[in-house]
C-alpha cells in the first residue's frame, strides 16, 4: 500500500488553517497585515480558504484552483477606504472607509448556505 501524500491526507479544515497561518504571518511587502487579521476575526470568513495577490486578500469556498469567486473582495482605494466587489457577478457590494467595515460587509454578503471551504475546486461545490 502506498502512503497518501500529505496534501491528500489533510482535511479541508487543516488545509484552510495552514493557509491562514501563512497569510497571517505575511509582512507589509505582501499585504497590509491588518487586512488578514481583520478578516480572520469573522468566524464565517475564518473557515474560507485565503490567498493573497497584488496586496489583496481573496477568499474561496474551495482549496483548489479554480477557486470560487462568489465571496466579496476588499480592494484598497488610492485615496483611502475599500471598494468591496464580488467577482462572480461583478456586483459592487459597497464602498467603505475602514478595513473593519469592508470585512463586516463581506461577512454579511456571503452566499446562501456558505459554509467551510471544501477540499477541492469550485466545480465541486
Amino acid at each position: 500500500m502506498t502512503p497518501a501524500s500529505s496534501e491528500e491526507s489533510r482535511s479541508a479544515a487543516e488545509i484552510v488553517a495552514a493557509a491562514w497561518s501563512d497569510v497571517l504571518s505575511y509582512g507589509t511587502d505582501l499585504i497590509n497585515p491588518a487586512v488578514p487579521r481583520t478578516a480572520y476575526r469573522h468566524p464565517s470568513l475564518r473557515v474560507l480558504w485565503p490567498m493573497v495577490s497584488h496586496g489583496v486578500l481573496y477568499l474561496s469556498r474551495c482549496t483548489r484552483y479554480p477557486w470560487s469567486r462568489d465571496i466579496g473582495t476588499a480592494f484598497p482605494q488610492g485615496g483611502g477606504g475599500y471598494r468591496v466587489r464580488r467577482e462572480s457577478d461583478k456586483t459592487l457590494l459597497g464602498v467603505v472607509d475602514t478595513v473593519e467595515e469592508a470585512y463586516a460587509l463581506i461577512a454579511a454578503s456571503l452566499p446562501e448556505g456558505c459554509g467551510p471551504a471544501i477540499e477541492g475546486a469550485a466545480d465541486e461545490l
